[in-house]
């Protein structure tokens, strides 16, 4: 297939150029969030976890789940955890059955970290209302089934997406059979609080 990061490949084929846009963007985004890390002294990934804690389930905030869901290993989801505790952006709250286990949550302090950093990617935000729907959502239809895929080949290990969910459907149109709702490409949710794994239903 080749390397999409050579020129002579990415500017005949349709793939690389794609490819290459994504990781030009993924790059965006880092530089964004490494500003922001700076600012306030903390890492991506302490910044990501914060943001995390603010917006899910409490069964979600632990330190297995948190390496899952940043793809990296648990001992630096552990490492980025302690070094929050020590600032008192969160708390650990031991588990009653399992005094080995800990949910962690925000504390004020974290809360307010959280409202000075969750807008860094903003502006990415703001280009994005600026293009035109129909093209909006054809880049959703086609971004979610890259991701839902990209779960399938294991490369991203946790998604809460509707194509992986137990109460989704597919059909013309897709159908939530939790909300009882049809689905067209723009409702597909990437992150869905009702959420339920079809591999364990």
């Amino acid at each position: 297939m080749g390397s999409f990061f050579d020129l002579t490949l990415q500017n005949k084929n349709l793939d690389a150029k794609i490819a290459a846009g994504l990781e030009r963007l993924s790059s965006a985004f880092r530089v964004l969030l490494w500003e922001q890390a700076k600012e306030y002294g903390l890492s991506p990934i302490q910044i990501q976890i914060l943001i995390f804690l603010k917006y899910h389930n409490q069964k979600f905030l632990n330190v297995s789940y948190l390496a899952k869901e940043m793809n990296v290993t648990k001992p630096t989801v552990s490492d980025a955890v302690r070094v929050l505790e020590q600032k008192s952006l969160i708390k650990k709250t031991a588990d009653s059955i399992d005094t080995r286990s800990y949910s962690i949550q925000l504390t004020a302090a974290g809360k307010r970290m959280v409202e000075k950093t969750e807008s860094y990617a903003s502006s990415v935000q703001q280009l994005i209302s600026k293009i035109k729907l129909s093209n909006k959502e054809l880049i959703w239809d086609a971004l979610s089934s890259l991701i839902f895929e990209l779960n399938r080949s294991n490369i991203l290990t946790v998604q809460r997406t509707c194509f992986n969910c137990s109460f989704f459907k597919k059909g013309i149109p897709h159908q939530c059979s939790l909300l009882n709702i049809p689905l067209q490409a723009s409702d597909i949710r990437l992150d869905c609080p009702e959420f339920a794994d079809m591999t364990t239903h």
